[in-house]
């Protein structure tokens, strides 16, 4: 009794949103895992996580009760909350319907229009869930794609020979959708939670890119750079980090002095003494020491910078963390947008690049880039090894992959991708 007066009386309408929010997320996850973004149904053809999605049913119902009970008394909703608001009613919507169709889920109340307008409405009670025993693991019959395809010609919703296909069922349930109606507003807050989603998700990656990068720059360039400098700085400090920063200082000052003993040969420049030639290659000597003296400074700055961008990014992960769910629901809904050939154009052009023929190329001007990046000497031994055995490994992991979870994803995928790799 006081959890429930402690909760009713004392829990903001904010956070009974963001639990609800959460938990809709996650059925929306199993939706587009198992039932490509459809309604889940526990039709006995689908294996799915039952227990977790009336867990998560269950807690996104009572959130939104306590949240209906609550915010008529607590002020108004931010953008971010109604955006959130707008979401998780279209998911609740979805199991409040009455729908005919025989299913694991039997709604007890009637019917209600989610409404992108906040109000002071409750959600009708919840709706009971039906245990359907599941199937002994023994007894089950692995089905190959012929058979689905089969199953939806001779086959109704309840297991028994349906008088029509199931293509031409499906056709003739949108049909009947469509002219609903409550057609038009499920539409416009289907588009408006897609809407949000979309918002939310590029939001958060334009945050994991420009945030990580700018804190490298400007902590580098106006803390730690100067700082560096100063207790490092002066004619005694270490002009080159490395062998590799001298070898190339060395390389220029002889490219220079070729190139002043070049002009004055073919009469472009006016013939140098000894001494007008040693004193000029002395002033180039100098402009390189300082040219590399900042470099050092610069790469020693590099490494301390990274760290502090390596924690922005993951302050960034920690605040925004509610909002991971939605990207990967984005990414997820993308990939499975995409067609069989697409997908497979996909996996291609990533493992060639990663782990093909040519990628050993790309990973030593990588890691030689790296190298430099950070002030340290490019080992040429330790780069070979790394180029022998990370990509296989990765393109062994690849394989093992596709072998086991994509031809049992996407079947039709995976058939392309051997097309396209033969």
């Amino acid at each position: 009794m006081s959890s429930w007066l402690k909760d009713r009386f004392f829990a903001t309408p904010e956070q009974s949103l963001e639990q609800a929010y959460q938990a809709a997320l996650k059925i929306e996850f199993i939706e587009g895992r198992y039932f490509n973004g459809d309604k889940i149904r526990n039709n006995g053809h689908i294996e799915f996580p039952q227990e977790e999605f009336e867990k998560n049913l269950d807690i996104l119902q009572q959130r939104m009760k306590e949240f209906n009970g609550s915010r008529s008394t607590l002020g108004k909703l931010g953008q971010d909350h109604l955006m959130r608001l707008i979401f998780v009613e279209g998911i609740l919507a979805k199991y409040t319907t009455t729908n005919p169709d025989t299913s694991a889920l039997a709604p007890v109340s009637s019917p209600t229009t989610s409404s992108p307008v906040v109000n002071n409405k409750s959600y009708p009670s919840p709706i009971n869930i039906i245990n359907v025993k599941p199937v002994p693991s023994g007894k089950r019959k692995k089905q190959t794609s012929k058979d689905l395809d089969l199953q939806g010609y001779t086959e109704s919703d309840n297991g028994k020979p349906g008088v029509l296909p199931k293509s031409i069922k499906k056709t003739l349930d949108k049909v009947k959708n469509d002219l609903s109606p409550g057609a038009e507003e499920d539409v416009v807050n289907a588009f408006r939670r897609s809407r949000a989603q979309t918002v939310i998700a590029l939001r958060l990656l334009a945050l994991l890119i420009i945030v990580p990068l700018l804190t490298q720059q400007i902590s580098k360039n106006f803390l730690i750079l100067p700082i560096v400098e100063k207790y490092r700085g002066g004619e005694e400090a270490q002009v080159f980090l490395n062998s590799e920063m001298k070898e190339e200082a060395l390389e220029e000052l002889h490219m220079f002095k070729e190139e002043l003993e070049l002009e004055s040969l073919i009469g472009s420049a006016p013939r140098l003494s000894a001494e007008a030639l040693e004193e000029q290659v002395k002033h180039k000597a100098v402009e390189i020491a300082e040219e590399f003296r900042h470099k050092s400074h610069s790469a020693v700055s590099n490494v301390f910078a990274d760290i502090v961008a390596l924690f922005a990014f993951a302050l960034v992960l920690l605040f925004r963390r509610q909002d991971i769910a939605v990207l990967k629901s984005f990414i997820d809904n993308i990939v499975y947008g995409l067609s069989d050939s697409a997908k497979a154009f996909a996996i291609i052009l990533t493992t060639d690049i990663f782990v093909g023929f040519h990628s050993p190329h790309g990973w030593e001007v990588l890691l030689e880039s790296l190298a430099a990046h950070l002030g340290v000497a490019a080992n040429r031994s330790a780069i070979s090894l790394f180029i022998a055995t990370v990509p296989v490994v990765a393109d062994t992991m690849v394989k093992y992959w596709i072998f086991r979870s994509l031809s049992r994803m996407s079947p039709s995928t995976m058939a392309t991708l051997k097309e396209m790799d033969d």
